[in-house]
């Protein structure tokens, strides 16, 4: 009886489904999304094998350092388009966090969003106003939305810097490349 109730046991606890996996990367994806502000362009990348790490340069000013990891890398990157004929107009956000591989669904609020090291980027010619930041007020949302695409749904604010972008909601295509 002790025998039975113990493969019950084990087979029970071997029997694990990948409902939850969204998606597994083996390679570099790079999508360009609709719902961008118009006066700019935005992409979505995921980045599988890597690791992120923020580091602080002498100023203090917070930098990424991405390395080879068993970690996906999710980046979102706002870029506005610069004045014609004004120097020093570029101005760039960035979004990035560092999710499991293969990337389950996640739903995360508040101070959850350190556990995938969600940081803000705000790079521009904005003296003491750049760097990146990490976001400590909003939510993190990956589902998937049917057999080919995720929905990635993020709110959030930053009280450091001026932003932006404050949510990005997109649904990515898993299969062609694109985005909904």
């Amino acid at each position: 009886m002790k025998n039975i109730l113990l493969l019950c046991i084990v087979f029970l606890a071997s029997c694990k489904t990948s409902k939850n996996t969204v998606i597994e990367l083996s390679q570099h994806m790079f999508l360009t999304t609709e719902n961008c502000p118009k006066n700019g362009e935005c992409s979505i990348e995921f980045i599988p094998n890597k690791t992120i790490e923020f580091k602080k340069d002498e100023f203090g000013i917070a930098y990424p350092v991405i390395s080879e990891g068993n970690k996906s890398i999710f980046k979102f990157t706002y870029n506005k388009k610069p004045l014609i004929n004004t120097q020093d107009s570029n101005y760039t956000e960035i979004v990035y966090a560092e999710l499991d591989n293969p990337i389950n669904e996640i739903s995360l609020i508040g101070n959850e969003l350190e556990t995938i090291k969600l940081y803000f980027g705000r790079l521009c010619y904005c003296k003491g106003e750049t760097g990146y930041f990490p976001i400590k007020k909003g939510s993190f949302n990956i589902k998937k939305s049917n057999n080919n695409s995720l929905k990635v749904d993020i709110e959030f604010t930053i009280k450091e810097v001026p932003q932006i972008i404050s949510k990005i909601i997109e649904t990515v295509s898993l299969k062609s490349n694109a985005t909904n």
